[in-house]
């Protein structure tokens, strides 16, 4: 496949919400989308960055581009997440869940007393679509695009522990919340279909590339010395958050229902986008059950399909 970012077709009507939009593939994912039409609102946790990232995003977009908007989300926080979705007015016709937390050394929790990883990755994600839906269904055709990770491969069926303290493991912790965001976005699809709803979902990876997962100060940022020199380490090893962003834009326009795409080179590292490979607990449909009725009792959120039969 030779797909790349000029290939994206023209997104001009389309609304657009990107979690974790301030740095890195958030940051690329969402100028893209607006520079190809798109409104896009850049959901952080930081407003102030979230301000001074459209601010640098407006100094590279022309007229026809689309708006920029910035609005709180924190995703480790459920209240955080029902404001903005109580916020949140008109139909959505892309949502992607990119934010993250990559391996905090030490464990940690989310406001609600989840642990950090699997909070903020993944029930964070799952409540912040199910406030959404509504509005997503609201869309003529709508699309939910669900970041995962090459990591996930390392992911167990134990993620429905939660990552609980006593056997707290940074990585393994990060590969079951990464596991998670991938049986939830096939999920999706197939709880979609079975409504007769015009939503699409998939999932993307960004293979490995220089993003602020590394520095922030959630993760292994917190390490003294790793936010000074990732940045420019990164730099020097790995493809830029740029090219991280191209399976994302991907998969927000052009990839099939209920697809996963990354990197095709140097094992998903690196190289032009396509189909990603899955471990098989992913396309594991009686574990996807299962974590999704423990995300709906840990979140209270349930998914209202009824909304696209009635409207």
């Amino acid at each position: 496949m030779s797909w790349s970012v000029s290939d994206l077709p023209s997104l001009t009507g389309t609304t657009a919400v990107v979690t974790g939009a301030n740095s890195g593939i958030g940051w690329w994912t969402a100028l893209e989308l607006a520079r190809h039409g798109a409104d896009v609102t850049l959901a952080c946790r930081s407003v102030e960055k979230a301000e001074a990232a459209a601010a640098r995003m407006r100094g590279q977009l022309d007229d026809r581009a689309g708006t920029l908007h910035v609005a709180r989300l924190d995703l480790g926080s459920l209240d955080s997440v029902r404001e903005f979705a109580e916020g949140w007015q008109g139909p959505l016709g892309l949502l992607v869940n990119n934010a993250g937390v990559m391996t905090p050394p030490r464990y940690q929790e989310t406001s609600d007393g989840f642990e950090l990883q699997f909070g903020t990755n993944h029930l964070g994600h799952f409540a912040l679509t199910g406030r959404l839906l509504p509005s997503l269904l609201a869309a003529p055709a709508s699309r939910v695009v669900t970041v995962s990770s090459i990591a996930h491969h390392g992911g167990r069926g134990s993620l429905l522990e939660g990552n609980p303290r006593e056997h707290y493991r940074p990585s393994p912790a990060y590969s079951n919340a990464k596991l998670a965001n991938l049986l939830f976005a096939f999920e999706l699809q197939r709880r979609a279909s079975l409504a007769g709803a015009g939503l699409t979902s998939t999932a993307a990876h960004p293979g490995v590339c220089v993003t602020n997962l590394v520095s922030s100060e959630q993760g292994l940022g917190s390490i003294p010395g790793v936010r000074q020199l990732w940045p420019y380490v990164g730099r020097v090893l790995l493809p830029s958050a740029r090219a991280g962003a191209e399976p994302t834009l991907y998969a927000a326009t052009e990839a099939t229902p209920g697809s996963y795409s990354g990197p095709q080179s140097m094992r998903e590292s690196r190289g032009k986008v396509g189909p990603a490979k899955a471990q098989p607990l992913a396309r594991d449909e009686s574990l996807a059950g299962k974590l999704w009725s423990l995300s709906e009792d840990l979140t209270d959120v349930r998914y209202d399909w009824e909304f696209h039969a009635s409207a």
